[in-house]
């Protein structure tokens, strides 16, 4: 999981989802009171489920492991074959508007000849 967060597209959208999470909440004071009971809720349930979780966490600790490691390959593979995956939302955003930019011209000087 960590490396998924670690990857520049995902750690980018998760900055732009919170950076916008954060502004709707300033901006508006009902939809705050709602987002600040629901992360509330959110923190009792984690805290009270961490500590029956973690006995089961330990005794599969091996195959948690493995299964780490495994993924983790499979996520290098993913990486190699998907290159977007290392570039940041902004850069992904600005290389899609450069080239529908490009494809548009090209449109127009196929059309005005």
């Amino acid at each position: 999981v960590k490396e998924v967060a670690d990857l520049p597209l995902v750690s980018s959208a998760c900055d732009v989802v919170s950076t916008v999470y954060a502004s709707t909440k300033e901006s508006h004071p009902y939809v705050r009171s709602v987002c600040d009971a629901a992360e509330k809720g959110v923190k009792s349930v984690t805290e009270a489920t961490a500590s029956c979780v973690q006995p089961v966490l330990t005794a599969l600790e091996p195959h948690v492991s493995a299964a780490s490691e495994y993924a983790s390959k499979g996520l290098d593979k993913l990486g190699e074959k998907l290159p977007i995956l290392q570039k940041p939302v902004e850069q992904i955003v600005s290389d899609t508007k450069e080239l529908v930019s490009c494809r548009v011209a090209d449109v127009k000087d196929a059309v005005s000849s």
